[in-house]
């Protein structure tokens, strides 16, 4: 069960790192493909890519983080987070669900994008924010902790 919660958040934070790296390497090649007009980016243009590349980097590590995919303890002894409302990741749950809506919310409008231009990575956006929103929703419907106790006692 706990297989695909742990998929799920490193994906994610893999897909953000992966979305990231054209923003804080070239937001040249950004403007370049976006305006009609070959020029240079202004300074503005420069900053907004790169905090916005800045942004989903740590937007990718807090849902590692807050999910407790990465245990966060103080020593060896404590142990880690492995479910969905366990008090050592209180915040497993809305992370989740935050981070679900938003790759909901991304799949969507590159949907809508992929339809008005036929443009091949607005196609891959879709299919990428689709599988891990339908993950998301997988794992806060099936891998919490009162799920996992009614498959353990058989009730389930």
């Amino acid at each position: 069960m706990t297989d695909v919660y742990y998929a799920y958040t490193f994906a994610t934070a893999g897909w953000m790192l992966l979305q990231s790296i054209p923003l804080l390497t070239s937001p040249t090649m950004i403007i370049t493909m976006l305006s009609p007009e070959v020029r240079e980016t202004t300074p503005l243009e420069d900053y907004l890519s790169r905090s916005l590349g800045i942004a989903v980097i740590v937007i990718g590590v807090l849902t590692v983080l807050l999910t407790g995919s990465i245990p966060l303890t103080s020593s060896f002894a404590d142990p880690a987070a492995d479910h969905l409302q366990d008090p050592a990741a209180p915040y497993a749950l809305p992370t989740l669900v935050i981070t679900g809506g938003y790759h909901a919310a991304v799949s969507f409008f590159c949907y809508m994008m992929w339809n008005e231009t036929g443009n091949f990575g607005f196609g891959v956006s879709t299919i990428a924010g689709s599988v891990l929103a339908s993950m998301a929703v997988w794992c806060v419907l099936f891998a919490g902790r009162y799920v996992l106790s009614l498959m353990k006692c058989g009730c389930g």
